[in-house]
């Protein structure tokens, strides 16, 4: 049944908040310095490749993050552009700002120079908020972030779970990232193990959740 404009609004901002739940959690576990998570790697890995093969000196790892959530977007319009909306592209546009604004406002817990025993903690908890953000991101059946929608669309082809499609991704993304060059961490391992079964437990959870804002603001719309 074809949504109307104020049930697609509640959605979009649905999504946002969902966003930004999942983005504290990236600036959480960016903090610890204790790696980067599995798509960055990936980023990161092409990065270097291309700007060392091309010598290309306008390439910055901001312009290669953009052209790889560009390309997976196209691929995903060839495949089946019904995981296309409007807010993919809001995911691509709004992350950074965001983790910029969470960095500057929570930069102060790692102030000083903080053990090892002290990160893990908030890199586990970074985990978990942004697994509980992102599921509730494509609940909000608004978009998706493009690296999400990699694990997404191949879950629902698949029939398989999205908890064990999304580690097979995450570590897919990581492996290839280090193999062209990316930096990886301790962080990054658990991210790319803990993020995908949390969000598949997170799941039902925010869809009922998502639901019920629709059902109270939209009469169930």
């Amino acid at each position: 049944m074809k949504k109307n404009i104020k049930e697609i609004v509640l959605r979009v901002i649905i999504l946002l908040i969902g966003l930004t739940i999942a983005h504290l959690g990236v600036t959480l576990f960016l903090l610890t310095d204790l790696g980067a998570d599995p798509f960055n790697v990936l980023v990161q890995g092409i990065f270097r490749t291309v700007s060392s093969v091309t010598g290309a000196g306008w390439l910055t790892h901001g312009y290669t993050h953009i052209a790889i959530c560009f390309l997976i977007i196209l691929v995903l319009l060839i495949v089946d552009r019904s995981y296309i909306k409007i807010g993919t592209i809001l995911c691509m546009v709004c992350g950074g700002p965001i983790i910029d604004f969470f960095t500057k406002l929570l930069s102060f817990i790692f102030a000083q120079e903080r053990t090892l025993w002290f990160k893990l903690p908030v890199l586990a908890l970074g985990c978990v908020i942004l697994a509980f953000g992102m599921t509730i991101v494509i609940k909000s059946d608004a978009g998706t972030g493009p690296n999400d929608l990699v694990a997404l669309v191949i879950s629902d082809k698949s029939h398989k779970k999205f908890g064990i499609v999304r580690i097979i991704v995450d570590v897919s993304f990581v492996v290839v990232g280090f193999v062209l060059g990316g930096s990886l961490g301790i962080g990054t391992i658990v991210c790319a193990c803990l993020v995908g079964p949390v969000a598949g437990f997170f799941l039902p959870q925010s869809g009922k959740i998502v639901e019920h804002i629709l059902h109270r603001f939209c009469n169930g719309c």
